[in-house]
């Protein structure tokens, strides 16, 4: 199942406090789609995927919005 999180105008933490709630209600290999503004998602989000066991499958980021798909363990 895919799912989305409009996540612009957020700053950190809350962008990583939304993916986290969000695959709280996923199922292994579900795929989340964020959209963000907040620059620092480039680093923070790829940091919480590693230590959570989830996997980046693509980040755009021109134009904005940065466009982050994570698929969950």
């Amino acid at each position: 199942m895919k799912k989305n999180i409009d996540a612009r105008h957020l700053l950190c933490p809350l962008p990583v406090i939304r993916l986290a709630e969000t695959i709280s209600t996923c199922q292994p290999k579900d795929e989340i789609e964020m959209l963000c503004n907040d620059p620092g998602v480039l680093q923070d989000i790829p940091a919480w995927c590693r230590v959570h066991g989830h996997r980046i499958t693509a980040i755009e980021q021109n134009p904005l919005p940065i466009r982050i798909t994570v698929l969950v363990a």
